[in-house]
């Protein structure tokens, strides 16, 4: 992968995550940036970014998805939207590991998250399990948390492990 794309990604994905933190908005003028890159990078970088289904697979996937999860509240729109950019930007034969990355990030900050929620509320969560009041058991997990810093741990470790070659994902 091209160092410089690696290095812009994460600079980007860097102040996205600290607005998201502040404003729990992901703006769509990020999503849009990404597309304008993308089709530069089509011209300049042509033996590496292409119109085929493997560059836009993980974008189209992580849309659909997205959308699906926004619709029942578990990540924003603008996670999705974002994601769904960056991975146009992710050369196609890297896509894949870096996806990997993104999953051990999320089960390995949402589950942290999970059980901490759980081990601070147990009794509350214990009560609401034995009544089946899952309309208080979705009130004590709480809101969305902001997905963009586990998209930058992410980045982070995939980038670590891919140019320094160290085999933990």
């Amino acid at each position: 992968m091209l160092v410089s794309v690696y290095i812009f990604l994460l600079l980007e994905i860097l102040v996205v995550s600290y607005f998201d933190i502040k404003t729990r908005k992901i703006s769509n003028n990020w999503s849009i940036f990404n597309v304008v890159i993308f089709i530069l990078l089509l011209f300049f970088f042509s033996d590496i970014y292409d119109l085929s289904w493997g560059t836009f697979f993980y974008s189209i996937c992580f849309f659909f998805v997205g959308f699906l999860l926004f619709t029942i509240k578990i990540m924003g729109g603008g996670d999705a939207k974002l994601l769904a950019s960056l991975y146009l930007l992710i050369p196609p034969k890297l896509q894949e590991e870096s996806f990997i990355a993104l999953i051990y990030s999320t089960l390995l900050i949402g589950g942290g998250l999970l059980l901490y929620k759980l081990w601070i509320q147990r009794s509350a969560f214990k009560l609401a399990f034995i009544t089946q009041d899952f309309r208080r058991i979705k009130d004590l997990l709480g809101k969305k948390f902001p997905f963009s810093p586990v998209v930058l741990l992410a980045w982070l470790v995939w980038g670590i492990s891919h140019y320094f070659k160290l085999n933990f994902l």
